[in-house]
C-alpha cells in the first residue's frame, strides 16, 4: 500500500497538470486548499480526504454520497455543494482529477 503522504503528493502533482488550478495554503481549513480564477474550489481535510465544490446538481447526477463517519462535516445537509472524497490508492488518482476537473468546469 502506498503512505498516505506519498498518495496525496502524486495526486497534488496531478492536479497541478490542469490549467489554472492553483495549490496553496488554506485560509479556512489548514492545511492545503485548491483554486481556480481566485475561486476556491476543493481543500485537503486530511492525506486521503479531498472536499470538493461540486454542485449539488453534479453530486446527484455523478450518484456521490457523503462518506459514513466523516469527522470534518458529520451533518452535513443533502443539497450541501460540498462532497468529501476518499482516496487510498494511485487507482483513485485518476477518478479524483476528474471530480476537480468538473468543479473547474462551473467557472470556466
Amino acid at each position: 500500500m502506498v503512505e498516505m503522504s506519498n498518495l496525496k503528493a502524486k495526486l497534488i502533482a496531478e492536479i497541478r497538470t490542469i490549467a489554472g488550478v492553483e495549490d496553496k495554503p488554506s485560509p479556512v481549513s489548514g492545511g492545503t486548499a485548491l483554486f481556480y480564477k481566485g475561486e476556491s474550489i476543493a481543500h485537503f481535510h486530511s492525506d486521503n480526504e479531498l472536499d470538493i465544490r461540486l454542485t449539488k446538481k453534479k453530486i446527484k447526477m455523478l450518484g456521490l454520497s457523503h462518506p459514513t463517519g466523516s469527522t470534518h462535516h458529520p451533518n452535513r445537509s443533502p443539497n450541501s455543494a460540498w462532497i468529501e472524497i476518499r482516496f487510498s490508492e494511485p487507482a483513485d488518482i485518476p477518478k479524483v482529477c476528474q471530480l476537480l476537473r468538473l468543479a473547474v468546469a462551473e467557472f470556466a
